[in-house]
């Protein structure tokens, strides 16, 4: 578990992060990730039943007990596909940029030299999310991925 303490709008936030071991949908993942807007994530999650498996690997984000962010990582030809989504009402109070930090130092642990991330030309706010990860690191790929270095730092 990982403990984080943010700053944001006067705002104190400590975060912690929680892995999922086989990982399954539930009550908080239909609110954050299956009531997002239609054209983010895949349409399955929106078919899911309680207690179904989820594919990848899960960690929860919670502030104070309270789930508020999910990031997911799944490894497709030795590179890191992550996604990540936040509750609504978490949003501008630093939890994206603590989960995108938190799966880098896990893709770092795997051995993982990329991650990336696809927008989905679905995505209703495509071009604010894109914008958020070009200035988290990330750039724009040939193939339509957003891509970044899993840096590496020395223990």
């Amino acid at each position: 578990m990982t403990f984080f303490a943010a700053e944001r709008s006067s705002v104190a936030v400590s975060l912690s992060w929680i892995r999922e071991r086989n990982a399954v949908w539930n009550a908080d993942k239909a609110r954050i990730v299956g009531r997002a807007a239609p054209g983010i994530f895949d349409t399955r999650y929106g078919n899911l039943a309680e207690g179904h498996l989820v594919p990848a690997e899960w960690w929860r984000v919670e502030d104070d007990g309270r789930t508020v962010g999910y990031g997911w990582l799944d490894v497709n030809w030795g590179d890191a596909e992550i996604l990540l989504a936040t509750d609504a009402e978490a949003r501008g109070r630093g939890v994206g940029t603590f989960v995108l930090r938190q799966l880098e130092l896990e893709a770092r642990a795997r051995g993982l030299n990329y991650m990336y991330n696809i927008v989905r030309p679905t995505h209703p706010e495509g071009d604010r999310v894109t914008a958020w990860l070009v200035a988290r690191g990330f750039g724009a790929a040939h193939d339509g991925r957003l891509l970044r270095a899993v840096p590496y730092e020395p223990a």
